[in-house]
């Protein structure tokens, strides 16, 4: 029976190569598996190999099989309807042959042995081209100023995929397909630019955000520091002290600013596609479901969306910061002298009024503008402070080159943050502008004490600060 079997299957070239290819996929999974009995850690890709590839190559073998006893069938059918000689069989193996033995023995195993070095690598690989560095730097220019900001923000510890792909396969799969597209674009210069956020293709938070910042992990509130320059000659420092009511769920109820993704909480708007204005609102909550509108009427396409952590939180790794906040920064931290009068104000139109083909020339050009203010305004303080200019000069380089890309055409304001409200961007002031309201009348209101508390505004020597700070 197994020799008539084996005689069937083996008449017709697709189906012996369907039933190698199903014999090879199931000693590879029969090996694999073993391997990972032993405790060998491949990772998540081993799985996918083990359990996804192999068996659907395995599938695709048997499925050549019965196509192939089909096709000999029909050609000895068609032979014998011709009165003809059937077919030529196959080339005849004599085993009873040492050297074909031999032979066939060597190239099992070879082929075996390759198969196993070409799944590690394809494992290897695939790994490979889930790194920062592949994300970041393979594509040159194209992704460079995203990996630029990743590379400054709270989640460069983790890894791209972590985020954009996350765990399981189907993401996976998908992922892969939507890089092969990216491969021609980048190839055939088929980019946009700036690359566009990919607000629409990202995986739920859910499955990424929350697998990290669950809704009932940050919870409470958070006390805020903000140091800010005046652009006077003097560079007054100023604090403003708030206290973020974080909120979340605590116990059974909810409050603060995460109130918005609370377990009993769904929101959903009418938006354009850049999310950036937000027309009609509904919320649902236990106590049953409201509609806000707003007058304001759509000039263009526009899409429903149910809210989570990235209508707010949309640059969580690549973000690009303000000028003013860039310098702020600097001069807090001391990478740039507060004792340079003005500062802060020619600090800012060096980088916002300053156009520049590429970082080399933003550096270069930069520092020569800031040391010949010096040397037109204050000659002698050019030369006690030589040290400070030039160090200032280079700090105010760097924060060009982390935020303007010109090959990219990224500037300042190009990727504008949601987190918060200020000049560049509404943020929250997109949902509480108080122009969304009810039938009834009611608004979404707009007061700071929603969020903050306000234990200082812009003074020079907080009181508060003096309490925490003896």
């Amino acid at each position: 029976m197994v020799h008539n079997f084996v005689s069937v299957i083996t008449r017709h070239w697709v189906s012996l190569v369907g039933a190698i290819i199903a014999l090879v996929a199931l000693v590879m999974i029969v090996l694999l598996i073993g391997l990972q009995l032993t405790g060998f850690d491949g990772g998540a890709y081993l799985g996918i190999i083990t359990y996804m590839l192999l068996p659907a190559v395995s599938g695709l073998g048997l499925v050549l099989i019965p196509v192939g006893v089909w096709l000999r069938r029909r050609q000895e059918a068609a032979a014998a309807a011709h009165h003809e000689a059937a077919p030529r069989a196959l080339p005849v193996i004599d085993l009873n042959n040492e050297r074909t033995r031999g032979l066939l023995i060597v190239s099992v195993l070879v082929g075996m042995i390759s198969t196993v070095l070409i799944a590690g690598a394809t494992v290897k690989g695939i790994k490979e081209m889930e790194t920062v560095a592949f994300c970041g730097t393979v594509c040159h220019t194209v992704m460079e100023p995203e990996h630029v900001a990743f590379q400054r923000s709270p989640h460069s510890k983790i890894t791209c995929a972590d985020c954009h792909i996350g765990a399981g396969a189907d993401w996976f799969v998908k992922s892969k397909i939507s890089g092969s597209w990216q491969l021609v674009s980048v190839a055939f210069n088929l980019y946009p630019t700036p690359v566009t956020s990919p607000v629409h293709d990202l995986r739920p938070a859910r499955d990424t955000c929350e697998q990290c910042h669950w809704p009932t992990k940050h919870v409470g509130d958070k006390l805020q520091v903000k140091t800010q320059f005046a652009d006077d000659e003097a560079n007054t420092e100023t604090k403003t002290v708030l206290v973020m009511k974080v909120g979340g769920q605590q116990g059974t109820a909810s409050t603060g600013i995460h109130w918005h993704v609370d377990r009993g909480v769904e929101i959903r708007y009418l938006t354009d596609p850049t999310r950036q204005k937000v027309y009609d609102i509904e919320m649902t909550t236990p106590a049953g479901k409201k509609v806000f509108k707003t007058e304001a009427a759509p000039d263009g396409p526009v899409e429903w969306r149910t809210m989570d952590c990235v209508d707010c939180h949309n640059r969580p790794a690549h973000i690009f910061y303000p000028a003013d906040k860039e310098i702020n920064r600097a001069m807090e931290d001391g990478r740039i002298d507060k004792g340079l009068p003005f500062i802060k104000r020619e600090g800012l139109r060096v980088l916002q009024e300053g156009q520049y083909a590429s970082k080399e020339e933003a550096k270069a050009g930069i520092a020569n503008e800031v040391a010949n203010f010096y040397k037109a305004n204050y000659a002698e303080l050019a030369t006690a402070k030589a040290a400070e200019i030039q160090a200032a000069g280079a700090a105010l380089g760097d924060i060009y080159s982390w935020n303007v890309f010109p090959k990219m055409k990224v500037t300042w304001g190009t990727h504008i943050n949601n987190l918060g409200h200020s000049d560049e961007a509404p943020g929250c002031f997109r949902c509480h502008d108080k122009k969304h309201q009810t039938a009834e009348g009611q608004r979404i209101g707009a007061k700071c004490s929603t969020c903050h508390a306000v234990l200082a505004d812009e003074e020079e020597d907080p009181e508060i600060l003096q309490a925490l700070k003896p």
